[in-house]
């Protein structure tokens, strides 16, 4: 799953690969006069503002879609008025991108022609204001009691943009958030009650946990929504909130050897953070901007930064871009060199471990290994036939990379075929990554499935489902040979847009525990360095830290926006997470 901004730029896609988001560039919507809307399942049904809507609509925050929503929009459901803009704006992006015949074609299919609208009075970024206020009108309506109150007292909870064209979305949430409330008054209610929930709630969890198959079956996130236990809860004071970027954080790392975090937005700009015990403040941050030379000068590109990666000796930070460059900066925040071939923009971006190649991959369809020293392309890989969504080195010059083209190909420097491809997935692969040994490699799919996958064999060595939607990342743990904990078992990690993290044991092909408590997709897991916990953050503002051995929750943390990224200092003690308001967290992890 991936790609496009619902904004007039429909050709991009989300940061470090693949999903659908609401661009850096959108602007919210301005708030208009309580209005009526109404569609084919309800031909006379008035959808008012509630009183106290129009002081809480700002505490919203728009988040991932994907290209469904369009298709859905298009196809009726609609006022007839609202489709009519809808496509008037589409139309005149098509013109104004030079898509002249698509334009037509466009027209045409959607009889345009024959509306009443005048194209030329359509306002610039009409969609994005439609579907902007449309999520606004759902979300209040879900969110607030009649009496204008919300459910629990807190700021609206933002829904995705197909959950909210989902029939059934206002009855689900607000049913999720009475259960949610009679918890709550049960939680405070005397010993005996508390204690029997509590006892409930932890057979539950154990069910959950130990579970070993490969059973579709799911336990209900709407009946875990209970709040996180305050022994687990991360104190204020052991959380750093880094501000400085203007967009989206996308993307963190931490420096291998020393504790710097990059962070890479939707600002066009990359910045690293000085955390180490002696830096100055506390806060202390380099601003590497990405620019573009326009008329002799360096212009910000106005693009976001949506893959970066250190080299195995922290000197060097590689970034790559929807301007469709890769850079390399030092980690004093100097550029070093701007890696220019691809015609679009790179979703992912590798140092190899030797440290002199750089791999990228990007919606041209192709991967390229450059060379890091002179900042020349070696190789260019023009095998995928549509976009590459990840790539994973397995040696110093042999990697596979993944795309929406469903295939996984594994290529190797100096070689002018795939030296091995996979095919089995029946949908778009958004992630890939050989294990520490480089003998199997892991993928996921929109197909809701993760597959294992060797040299030794054309077809996978197992194919794991479980999760009931879309797997959006995979993470093997630094366990197991090859690993500087050689004794503790090898586990794989996948994140996925039912809102769950599973932990395989993928020598038996099995789920051994099942992690349940975010309540919204997880875009992003991290093993700590010796294996033994589990970082998970999702677009419910959660982060998580789980024990990998037993699959309990052993921190929470809870910040302002959505968490795309988290990661693991080399020292264990400190993670960084990645949000959609723009902030980057560190907690710290230490007594």
């Amino acid at each position: 799953m991936r790609p496009v901004q619902l904004i007039p730029h429909v050709t991009s896609v989300k940061p470090r690969r693949r999903k659908f988001h609401t661009g850096s560039t959108a602007q919210k919507a301005p708030l208009v006069s309580p209005g009526i809307i109404e569609t084919e399942e309800t031909p006379h049904r008035s959808l008012r503002l509630k009183p106290d809507i129009l002081t809480r609509l700002d505490h919203m925050v728009l988040r991932h879609s994907d290209r469904i929503l369009i298709k859905r929009l298009l196809c009726g459901k609609i006022l007839d008025t609202v489709a009519c803009i809808l496509c008037a704006d589409l139309m005149v992006y098509l013109q104004e991108s030079g898509f002249s015949h698509s334009a037509f074609t466009f027209g045409i299919e959607s009889h345009i022609s024959q509306s009443n609208i005048n194209g030329a009075l359509v306002p610039p970024a009409a969609l994005i204001s439609i579907i902007q206020k449309g999520l606004q009108y759902v979300e209040a309506e879900v969110s607030i009691n009649e009496d204008g109150t919300l459910f629990d007292g807190r700021p609206i909870e933002s829904l995705s943009l197909i959950d909210a064209v989902m029939p059934d979305v206002v009855q689900t949430r607000q049913q999720a958030y009475r259960d949610k409330l009679a918890q709550q008054q049960a939680a405070a209610a005397p010993p005996a009650s508390s204690t029997n929930m509590q006892g409930n709630a932890k057979n539950g969890e154990n069910t959950a946990n130990g579970e070993e198959n490969g059973a579709h079956a799911l336990p209900n996130n709407h009946a875990d929504m209970m709040e996180v236990d305050g022994d687990v809860e991360i104190p204020q004071n052991k959380a750093m909130v880094l501000r400085g970027h203007e967009s989206e954080v996308f993307i963190c790392a931490w420096n291998p050897v020393s504790d710097l975090l990059a962070s890479g937005s939707g600002d066009s700009t990359a910045r690293i953070w000085n955390l180490s015990e002696n830096s100055t403040s506390s806060s202390t941050q380099l601003v590497l901007r990405h620019c573009i030379r326009e008329g002799g000068q360096d212009v910000p590109s106005n693009k976001d930064v949506t893959s970066l990666d250190w080299n195995s000796e922290g000197t060097l930070l590689a970034t790559g871009s929807y301007d469709g460059f890769a850079r390399i900066w030092t980690k004093d925040g100097n550029l070093a060199s701007t890696l220019g071939q691809h015609k679009g923009p790179i979703f992912a971006l590798k140092w190899n471990k030797k440290g002199n190649f750089i791999l990228s991959a990007g919606v041209d369809k192709t991967t390229i290994i450059w060379d890091a020293h002179t900042g020349e392309a070696k190789q260019q890989f023009p095998f995928h036939s549509a976009p590459a969504l990840d790539v994973d080195w397995q040696s110093n010059n042999t990697f596979a990379s993944c795309s929406t083209d469903m295939c996984i190909h594994v290529c190797k420097l100096g070689q002018d075929r795939p030296i091995k491809t996979f095919q089995g997935h029946t949908n778009e692969v958004n992630a890939i990554k050989w294990d520490p040994t480089g003998n199997l490699l892991a993928s996921c799919s929109d197909d809701m499935t993760l597959k294992i996958w060797s040299m030794k064999q054309d077809t996978c060595v197992h194919d794991l489902q479980a999760h009931s939607k879309e797997i959006y990342t995979i993470k093997w743990s630094p366990t197991g040979p090859g690993t500087n904990n050689p004794n503790a078992n090898l586990m794989l990690a996948s994140a996925s847009f039912d809102s769950t993290v599973r932990l395989w044991d993928v020598d038996r092909g099995i789920c051994i525990h099942t992690l349940t408590k975010h309540q919204e997709p997880v875009y992003s897991v991290a093993f700590s360095p010796d294996g033994r916990h589990l970082a998970s953050g999702s677009f419910d503002k959660c982060v998580h830290i789980w024990n990998t051995q037993t699959g309990a929750l052993v921190h929470s943390y809870r910040g302002t926006g959505g968490i795309f990224e988290v990661c693991w200092n080399a020292a264990g003690d400190k993670v960084g997470a990645s949000a959609s308001d723009g902030s980057v967290c560190v907690l710290d992890l230490r007594k």
